[in-house]
């Protein structure tokens, strides 16, 4: 391809709302433009690499025994309907109706059509196990789309389902999309680490996510540096040690015996921290009140003041949707008082009582004392009359340092990017179509589902992420706009069909090759060649005019070689190889994955 007819508006300086440096960058190589909030629009340079992304995963996918589907993405709310989700999913669905007054959605996952067009065609246990997939565009109303791709309103996901007659068969094909999607993040360039995660709105028993390890990642994992553990902090379940994890499955607790708690003046000490320093005493002697609605069920849950509550815990327990925190008028109403809020029974109302798992009822706390500026220290909660009716359950984020659930060594916390999810989501759904077949012996039988994600677009983004630098990108090969660049610095029109001559070469090769023969200054290709991030970028000057050398530069490295040009053969060959190399690096990736 020729520079001279091709589109690619690349900028000097960042754009303005672009914080991040795959976001900044992809404007800035012209791969995208902003249409609006959340939503781009691909340039032909960012549709080479997002077609390359995607040919990857298919490929992956293919040779797995999945089967392509394309389905429509406006989806009837009916099917929805069916399944219970219409009325779950929160507001980043987005609604609307048409001339008829008909009900649909923009599919921002798939599960019901999915159901509804595969049920009729499964009738016995020799149509299984299947796994079917597409890649296609779907849709979520963020409320706050950010960083570029990375969190945006409308992309590009690549989602499977697999049916299968029993549990045994679906671990089967979990396992089988567990490797798939390491070497599909492998050929990228992407290194992942899969942790477990928390289901949602997905349902079903287990769920992993693929993660990334960036600092502008949005979700946090824990990750144990002795053995294999790792999680995302939602579901990592959070134990103070080997001996607190005893102690909390005992329904034995020690009498502390009489002591009467102290209370004390704390004039305007609402938060944590403010009450900390005034009593000079470390956060976790205090406990923390949080008081919140799950769907429209109030709840008051303590925890230790050094924590803070996990949503995704509390929702899971609860089998809430939504969590918002009590308003003003409402603490007021079940006679609370809020900054003060103590575990005293509350006057007024009924609230749901939990307290987290971590908090002992063995050691005394400094608690709110429900009165407006006073706490009261050397609290016993074994003082509260029907302490035994609360709710014990693990409702907090894991912090740093935290003890490992496998092996009780301390936690590590990384932000990470999720660019895939696989789950287990067991008959959820086929209850919910009434989805079964008839088995080995002629009986009918409801199958299992599994259900496995990538997020195209943010894949594309997290390579920026992870291979940048101050000039720009720099691509993996496997997935590079094109594999070389060629950059000319030649005026005379014989200069030029010598040039024309080596370019139709490295193309006939079969090498993918982009041509900058624009009439530019030698420096502003350079930059772009290094902007967009070219693997290879080989020059033809001065140099090659006079003594037939040419440069060839690495991106990655921005290592410089000189190579005598002899012919076209020498040439082509020595890209080829370079190319082998790059490609050597990736397949490496490849042969280290085990599981």
């Amino acid at each position: 391809m020729k520079a001279s007819q091709y589109l690619f508006p690349t900028e000097k300086d960042d754009p303005q709302d672009a914080v991040v440096a795959s976001h900044k960058l992809m404007i800035r190589a012209g791969l995208v433009r902003k249409t609006s909030a959340g939503l781009y629009s691909y340039l032909p340079l960012g549709l080479r690499i997002l077609k390359k992304i995607e040919a990857i995963v298919r490929e992956e996918m293919d040779a797995s025994g999945a089967l392509e589907f394309e389905l429509p993405i406006l989806t009837p709310s009916d099917l929805w309907k069916t399944s219970g989700r219409w009325d779950k999913m929160g507001k980043e669905m987005f609604r609307l109706k048409d001339r008829h007054e008909v009900e649909a959605c923009l599919g921002p996952t798939h599960e019901e059509s999915f159901c509804s067009i595969m049920k009729p065609m499964l009738r016995s246990y020799k149509d299984l196990p299947l796994n079917v997939y597409q890649i296609h565009t779907k849709f979520r109303d963020e409320m706050r789309p950010r960083f570029g791709v990375i969190r945006s309103r409308e992309f590009t996901m690549k989602d499977a389902y697999s049916f299968h007659l029993d549990d045994d068969s679906l671990d089967k094909t979990y396992q089988t999309m567990r490797k798939t999607y390491r070497r599909i993040f492998a050929r990228m360039g992407l290194a992942t680490i899969p942790v477990q995660a928390d289901s949602g709105n997905m349902g079903g028993s287990a769920s992993e996510e693929f993660m990334v390890v960036s600092p502008i990642g949005e979700e946090s994992l824990t990750i144990c540096q002795n053995c294999s553990y790792s999680g995302n902090i939602e579901k990592t379940p959070v134990l103070s040690s080997k001996e607190e994890k005893n102690e909390l499955g005992s329904n034995v607790e020690k009498n502390l015996g009489s002591h009467a708690p102290k209370r004390i003046e704390t004039p305007g000490k609402k938060s944590i921290a403010e009450v900390a320093e005034h009593l000079n005493q470390p956060f976790s002697s205090i406990l923390k009140a949080v008081a919140v609605v799950c769907d429209k069920e109030a709840i008051l849950v303590f925890m230790p003041g050094n924590r803070e509550l996990n949503e995704s815990k509390l929702k899971n327990i609860t089998g809430a949707n939504e969590v918002r925190p009590l308003s003003l008028s409402e603490l007021v109403g079940y006679g609370l008082v809020p900054g003060f809020i103590g575990p005293h029974c509350p006057p007024n109302g009924k609230l749901r009582m939990f307290l987290d798992s971590s908090v002992s009822l063995n050691q005394f706390y400094t608690v709110g004392a429900n009165e407006l500026d006073f706490h009261e220290t050397d609290f016993s909660l074994q003082s509260i009359k029907g302490i035994e009716n609360w709710e014990r359950a693990d409702l907090v984020q894991a912090l740093e340092g935290d003890s490992c659930p496998s092996c009780y060594s301390p936690l590590k916390i990384e932000k990470g990017i999720e660019v895939g999810h696989i789950f287990k989501l067991g008959q959820k759904y086929s209850k919910a179509f009434e989805i079964s077949v008839l088995n080995q012996q002629g009986k009918a039988s409801l199958t299992t589902m599994g259900c496995y994600g990538i997020g195209v677009n943010r894949c594309m983004a997290t390579v920026i992420e992870q291979c940048n630098d101050d000039k720009g990108i720099s691509w993996p090969i496997s997935i590079a706009p094109f594999s070389v660049s060629l950059v000319s610095i030649v005026k005379a029109e014989e200069d030029k069909a010598k040039v024309q001559e080596i370019y139709n070469g490295i193309k006939k090769a079969g090498i993918d090759v982009f041509w900058d023969d624009r009439d530019v200054g030698p420096g502003f290709k350079f930059k772009d060649s290094e902007l967009i991030g070219f693997p290879i970028r080989i020059t033809i000057g001065k140099g090659f005019l006079e003594k037939n050398e040419i440069s060839i530069l690495i991106r990655k490295t921005m290592k410089e070689e000189i190579l005598l040009y002899s012919g076209l053969d020498g040439l082509t060959s020595r890209l080829m190889e370079l190319i082998y190399h790059l490609k050597s690096e990736l397949n490496s990736q490849l042969e280290s994955i085990h599981g």
